[in-house]
């Protein structure tokens, strides 16, 4: 069981401090073992995780008695027209009676080591009976001496959150609406942002702004492994989650466990090109002796539905560099200057210029194109290309496919003392299943002593620093990113070109970039 989040403070409430990771169990723990929601059975179950909170939801009966259940309902008996006594005749599923708010807090004060009590009162069209709720539920906190235990009090309800503050000006509030921002609630006196976690991939500059204003961020549910992700690289204090146990296996695989934290990314939440102050593109023939074109049309780069999309094709198009003076004096580009017209299109994204980096994970979700000719890439080059060029500015490549071999990707360095053209590149290869129908994570941990290269969460190649000279490690400099779909060349060709697969996508979901402090 993860106890600890190193990215995570851990929230102290009256001497009081609660676990020291970010998982709060939604109506307690309650999925895993079909336990009813917002029943003392599950919240028990979330005290047993350590999760630092368990989230339950408060409403108030006809008799003015504070229960513990979500729906404005309760065995088709609206709760606000009903008296406890009544709907205490209908057990809950696991046998328990219908909590009230005094005998889940009371359960939730009894063994409770690090599991802070997330109490949200839901409200009401009838502003005074929210008022009434908020009181009531401060007023008995206090008579059981609970302050110790509640994390936070959270609502749709404004007001609700408001006339708490008024009453306790040292609670802890979490606003749930999504329609505020983080600076309005700074201004009304909340502690803290409780949105869904859409409105923050919508909005994410409330993230910053949220941390620069001193405010505590939270989303809600959260119940898949990518967005679980997502928010663990953003560095959220706090995820809402049906689904506790994933969450710690999320946590156990996330690089912020270890000290990273993310620098850069791009989680292609918008629509068109790709972003200008992120991205570049490559133009025309490239290198390799490649068939593909590169250009920037949207038909062959884009952001769309969620992703960057490369798209290839097959189709004649101009080749601006045709009889090209320069590259015909060179014997590695001779070739673009040679032909008239490309066969194929393609494209190549990079953040060369805008963006690199010395040290650190970077970490690409995709899903391949498929077949026989395509070579996509997702790889770094030294910035110092232009003034030592290639080899010696050295070269990563995070992730190499080629479609006559649709079962591996390959991971490889290339050095002026080890690269292809002298057969001493050093690399490897796993074994990959049908990566143009599922997305996989390619990943490089790069320290100055070693690079480990990993496909999701395994490492499968290991380079070491050898402590030589440049020739073999220059790899104590910023790099820049590339990723690209070619087609053919001295490596995707070495089987021809299956012209029958054309168009085919190259799917990336994410691109995140951390760093730990020491390598700022």
């Amino acid at each position: 069981m993860i106890t600890g989040f190193i990215s995570c403070t851990p929230t102290t409430q009256n001497n009081r401090t609660f676990a020291n990771n970010p998982v709060v169990a939604h109506r307690g723990a309650w999925k895993k073992y079909k336990l009813p929601q917002n029943s003392i059975a599950s919240l028990k179950h979330a005290i047993e995780l350590n999760c630092t909170g368990a989230e339950f939801d408060v409403r108030i009966t006809a008799d003015s008695v504070l229960i513990v259940t979500h729906d404005k309902d309760y065995h088709d008996l609206l709760i606000v027209e009903t008296t406890y006594q009544e709907l205490a005749k209908h057990k809950l599923a696991n046998g328990e009676l219908l909590p009230t708010l005094k005998d889940y807090l009371l359960a939730g004060m009894e063994n409770n080591k690090g599991t802070g009590l997330v109490c949200e009162i839901k409200p009401t069209r009838n502003k005074e009976l929210n008022l009434k709720m908020a009181e009531k539920t401060i007023q008995l906190v206090k008579e059981l001496k609970a302050e110790p235990y509640i994390h936070s009090y959270i609502s749709f309800g404004y007001d609700i959150l408001k006339k708490i503050v008024e009453i306790d000006a040292t609670a802890k509030t979490q606003y749930l609406n999504g329609n505020k921002t983080p600076q309005q609630l700074k201004e009304d006196g909340i502690w803290g942002l409780d949105y869904h976690f859409n409105i923050f991939k919508r909005n994410p500059e409330w993230i910053k702004s949220a941390k620069d204003l001193g405010l505590s961020l939270n989303a809600w549910t959260v119940n898949k492994p990518d967005d679980m992700d997502w928010l663990l690289a953003n560095d959220f204090d706090y995820i809402t989650t049906d689904e506790p146990e994933l969450l710690f296996t999320r946590i156990a695989a996330s690089p912020v466990k270890d000290g990273y934290k993310l620098v850069w990314s791009d989680e292609f939440n918008y629509r068109g090109k790709p972003d200008s102050t992120k991205w570049g593109y490559a133009y025309g023939f490239i290198a390799n002796r490649e068939d593909q074109y590169y250009t920037d049309s949207l038909k062959n780069v884009r952001v769309q539905g969620g992703h960057l999309i490369i798209e290839t094709h097959k189709e004649e198009i101009a080749n601006k560099d045709y009889g090209n003076p320069d590259l015909l004096k060179k014997s590695w580009m001779k070739y673009a200057a040679e032909r008239k017209t490309a066969a194929y299109t393609s494209g190549r994204v990079n953040t060369k210029n805008l963006a690199s980096w010395k040290y650190g994970r970077i970490e690409v979700r995709a899903k391949l194109p498929r077949g026989v000719g395509l070579w996509p890439a997702i790889w770094m080059l030294g910035d110092n290309r232009k003034e030592v060029g290639w080899p010696e500015c050295g070269e990563i490549d995070i992730m190499e496919h080629v479609g006559f071999n649709p079962d591996s990707v390959f991971a490889t360095i290339h050095t002026k003392a080890y690269n292809h053209m002298k057969g001493t590149h050093k690399g490897k290869k796993i074994f990959i299943d049908r990566p143009y129908d599922t997305f996989n994570v390619f990943a490089l941990e790069w320290t100055p002593e070693k690079m480990d290269f990993l496909l999701n969460g395994i490492v499968y190649n290991q380079i070491l620093n050898e402590n030589k000279t440049t020739a073999e490690w220059p790899f104590d400099q910023k790099f820049y990113l590339i990723i690209n779909t070619a087609v053919g060349g001295m490596l995707g060709g070495k089987k021809g070109i299956d012209n029958s697969v054309f168009p085919q996508q190259m799917l990336v979901d994410y691109v995140r970039v951390f760093q730990k402090e020491n390598d700022f």
